[in-house]
């Protein structure tokens, strides 16, 4: 961004200057082949029609350019509507169509709030364009209207498109903040061109053109980043509502009368009206937001009752099986799992009642718990079964856990005066990574019938397997 925003003041000071243009057309010729080279290339999103889309528009903005160059070194004018302005203009729904493909591919069947939001700001920002751009260019005659009044009709579409990209669920690294500003670059330039000529010179106006060329570098920027995969990858929903969107509805919300006042007047009978108004809106929106907040708290305790065990807290079945599969499909690092069942534990339940052997399970869970190291799992698979998932531990090291875990365990708890105890038998199996055609379930089978071996050798102690065959124990 920095050396983008340098390379546009540079071009600023010398734009409409022979030197200027020869600077804005090498510049820009290298950054329309930079997005034909980021669209072509062999990337992991698997979706390289936005970006063709993006390097066809910027295409078609420079030969739009050139062609007016060409206009102006052979008869030394432009003309005020031309065949660069076809050019120009479609570049605007190339890009528009670009950031809708990127929402429906980052958030596949998730899209009405997004479409109704955007469509709610689009609605305003269209009315005042309407009023303060459009109509009035009407008043000069429908010839000379009709191409000028095109653009900022390109430019609501490309706000329609990018207000539904902004407002849809997905990932919000660098790659979607650089690509975001280049169009907001584009749209502030418009806005430019339309509303600087009626308070300065047309001469200091004409020297936004580089502004274009820093929102041409930012977007390529975003095309090249590492991490643009997030632009077309789909990503996890978004379940809080932040309070700027809140503030953008309540601005369209009140946008549409205000700008009805503009052929009304404002006496003090329309003052009044559109403070009240206001306030109601004020009170519609706190208690839009209030009942959406209590939805998202729902919907938070839901997903985690569905991802967690309710006792202990600890991972379920369903989150070990997700998490395991993704370590084994990771070839680069490796994945160890330590499948323990409590032994002892029926005793206590009957000697001692439920609430006795829940104390157990939560005091076992809280000690896996702390065992665990950063990037590891505990998991309580239900009964008295859990399982320990470790990233990069070979089978030294997880032997060694698997001493900790069984000292850990035995250590008696304390439940109204009592103290229980319990032992574990802990199966071990160990993925290096490297192994062909290992799955998760087959890796969690090896652990459990290590397990079961532990058990028949006399419990209290560990098992380490290959696969479901076990090779030692101790």
């Amino acid at each position: 961004m920095g050396v983008a925003g340098a390379i546009a003041a540079v071009t600023a000071v010398v734009y409409a200057t022979t030197a200027g243009e020869i600077m804005y057309f090498s510049l820009y010729g290298v950054i329309c082949a930079l997005s034909w080279w980021a669209a072509l290339r062999v990337v992991a999103d698997g979706d390289r029609r936005p970006w063709l889309l993006i390097a066809l528009a910027q295409t078609l903005w420079l030969t739009g350019d050139s062609i007016e160059m060409g206009f102006l070194l052979t008869t030394g004018q432009v003309p005020p509507v031309g065949i660069s302005d076809a050019f120009w203009l479609g570049g605007y729904p190339l890009i528009a169509t670009a950031l809708v493909l990127m929402a429906r591919r980052r958030a596949p069947g998730r899209l009405r709030g997004g479409v109704l939001d955007a469509l709610t700001l689009t609605t305003v920002a269209g009315l005042a364009s309407w009023q303060f751009l459009i109509q009035p260019l009407l008043g000069y005659g429908l010839d000379d209207a009709i191409i000028p009044a095109l653009y900022p009709v390109g430019d609501i579409v490309l706000l329609a498109a990018t207000l539904f990209l902004t407002l849809s669920p997905g990932e919000r690294g660098a790659p979607t903040r650089l690509l975001l500003a280049a169009v907001f670059v584009y749209l502030a330039v418009d806005l430019g061109y339309n509303l600087l000529p009626y308070v300065m010179d047309y001469t200091y106006v004409e020297k936004l053109g580089a502004g274009l060329l820093l929102g041409h570098a930012v977007l390529v920027t975003a095309a090249l980043h590492p991490g643009r995969a997030e632009l077309t990858r789909s990503g996890s929903r978004v379940h809080t509502l932040h309070p700027a969107r809140v503030v953008f509805l309540g601005l369209a919300l009140l946008g549409t009368p205000t700008l009805a006042l503009r052929y009304a007047g404002f006496s003090e009978q329309e003052v009044l009206t559109i403070a009240v108004s206001a306030a109601c809106a004020a009170f519609v929106l706190a208690r839009f937001t209030g009942a959406v907040r209590e939805q998202e708290r729902m919907q938070a305790q839901l997903a985690y009752q569905a991802r967690h065990d309710p006792l202990t807290g600890l991972a379920n079945r369903t989150v070990l099986n997700d998490t395991l599969q993704l370590a084994v499909d990771d070839a680069r690092s490796g994945v160890t799992v330590l499948y323990l069942d409590l032994d002892g534990f029926k005793e206590i339940n009957d000697t001692h009642g439920h609430d006795a052997g829940d104390a157990v399970l939560l005091s076992v869970a809280g000690r896996l718990s702390a065992l665990a190291g950063d990037g590891d799992l505990a998991a309580r698979l239900g009964g008295d079964e859990f399982v320990l998932l470790c990233r990069d531990r070979p089978l030294q090291a997880a032997v060694e856990l698997a001493e900790r875990v069984l000292h850990e365990v035995s250590t008696p708890t304390l439940f109204r005066g009592h103290r229980l105890s319990v032992g574990a038998s802990v199966g071990i199996a160990v993925h290096d990574g490297a192994s062909p055609g290992a799955t998760a379930p087959g890796i969690l089978r090896a652990a459990d019938a290590a397990m079961y071996s532990a058990k028949r050798l006399g419990r209290g102690r560990w098992v380490a397997a290959d696969d479901t065959d076990p090779i030692m124990a101790a």
